[in-house]
């Protein structure tokens, strides 16, 4: 499995925030720009505690685990790694959606004199950061999930671990 690139994500953000600037002075120009939901940056800042959350938990039991603790409950290698594609996941899509607010709170950034156009600012930003939050996490469930081998195979190289 590969890492996330924070390369890609920023370029994902980059992208969709060019983009989504385009395109709100575009629709502006016909008529009322599509409102930022309340919701966006709720729903990303639960994502970031779910995936905290995921990653702590799992920090807990494989640091039993090595440490072999009696008590210690094992982890699945499958959870693991379906718990590091749902980050992968979340932090591509959570790199879309910010850039998507990015851009859209930036082309806002010009008429903050209207209140309604400065709510709609104050939750596209909040979604960019929440957007930053979703990603931070995924990244440190990524580095918790990691293998020691696979830490060797990086520095010698090679991008993946050996077949058994």
């Amino acid at each position: 499995m590969r890492e996330l690139r924070i390369r890609v994500l920023a370029g994902v953000f980059v992208v969709a925030g060019i983009l989504s600037w385009a395109v709100a002075r575009l629709w502006n120009s016909f008529g009322t720009l599509p409102s930022v939901p309340v919701a966006a940056p709720i729903v990303l800042a639960l994502i970031a505690v779910v995936l905290t959350a995921t990653a702590l938990s799992l920090r807990t039991r494989l640091k039993a685990q090595r440490e072999r603790r009696p008590e210690a409950k094992g982890v699945d290698p499958m959870m693991a790694a379906r718990a590091v594609v749902f980050g992968q996941a979340s932090a591509l899509v959570a790199a879309l959606v910010a850039g998507m607010y990015g851009g859209t709170g930036v082309f806002l950034l010009e008429s903050l004199d209207v209140p309604a156009r400065r709510d709609q600012a104050i939750y596209a930003g909040a979604s960019v950061l929440a957007g930053i939050g979703v990603i931070a996490a995924a990244i440190f469930l990524e580095r918790v999930c990691k293998l020691p081998e696979d830490d060797e195979d990086h520095h010698n190289g090679r991008g993946t671990a050996p077949a058994a």
